[in-house]
């Protein structure tokens, strides 16, 4: 059993969302650390993070809120400042370890756009939610995932940040998963008995992969 391709979700994983999020709150017009503790609270009750809006504001459409934000000239943005320090070195070394690269997460069309410019040379390829018609932990997503990626299912390593949205999914798809412990849903869902034994790997940064998926190889197992 060999690892050959490493799929990257893109929130939390690969780019830092603290901007992104603090934006929403100054769009709700609440304070930022006021939207952070009930994100969190939302996070940790199991309930999808979108419900967060709805304490603010009932009734709250997040897709017309984007299209709303877009007309005002603030639309959902990220850029390298937001990727994590660990992304380019990671990509570097695992492209230099021949590994197949992609990056696939329930982001929309224009993320998408983003991220093809960032990651042009970095990667074999960049699929998201909306170009699929598929969002995790839905089936059909990873069905996709497996359909792009040219190798078995049991070749391809999916790293994510979420037990629920992440590596049960992956794992189900019959995919290797890596927990990244770093943003809401990783700190929270760490310590929870699937988080400890449902991973092929746990790791602190995406710094760890390269010499866990080599000593994985090596082992066959």
């Amino acid at each position: 059993m060999t690892i050959r391709a490493v799929v990257f979700d893109v929130g939390e994983c690969l780019v830092d969302e603290t901007r992104e999020y603090g934006t929403w709150a100054d769009w709700l017009g609440v304070p930022r650390h006021t939207f952070a503790a009930v994100f969190g609270a939302v996070v940790a009750q199991g309930r999808d993070y979108r419900e967060v809006f709805q304490e603010f504001r009932p009734g709250f459409d997040l897709t017309e809120q984007r299209d709303a934000r877009a007309a005002a000239g603030q639309p959902e943005h990220f850029d390298e400042s937001d990727l994590y320090p660990d992304v380019r070195p990671a990509l570097a070394r695992l492209r230099a370890d021949g590994l197949w690269l992609g990056i696939a997460g329930n982001q929309t069309v224009r993320a998408g756009g983003i991220l093809r410019k960032l990651f042009r040379d970095d990667v074999d390829l960049i699929g998201t939610s909306d170009d699929w018609g598929a969002s995790k932990p839905d089936p059909k997503f990873f069905e996709r995932v497996a359909d792009v990626v040219p190798f078995a299912n049991d070749e391809i390593l999916y790293v994510g940040d979420r037990v629920d949205n992440d590596l049960r999914p992956g794992a189900k798809a019959g995919m290797h998963t890596a927990l990244l412990r770093r943003g809401p849903w990783a700190l929270i869902q760490w310590d929870t008995p699937e988080a400890r034994e449902l991973p092929t790997f746990r790791i602190e940064s995406l710094a760890d992969l390269s010499p866990r998926i080599a000593e994985f190889n090596r082992q066959g197992r």
